[in-house]
């Protein structure tokens, strides 16, 4: 039987939303083994001026658990 564990992250990027979310896996795998998943839970942009500066997500990641 195999275990998986989901974890909440947050991450952000000057890019895009899709860079934030690299970004949250990237960061996870640095110390999480087997990903199976991310999920965005919630996006959100920062403005400052009438000008996006800044692309957050709230993700769930999920892994297998190793026995």
């Amino acid at each position: 039987m195999k275990l998986v564990k989901v974890i909440e992250v947050i991450a952000t990027s000057e890019k895009g939303f899709t860079e934030a979310t690299q970004n949250a896996v990237t960061e996870a795998a640095k110390t999480l083994k087997n990903i199976k998943s991310v999920y965005v839970k919630n996006m959100n942009a920062k403005v400052e001026n009438n000008e996006i500066v800044s692309y957050g997500i709230t993700a769930k990641i999920s892994f297998e658990i190793e026995k």
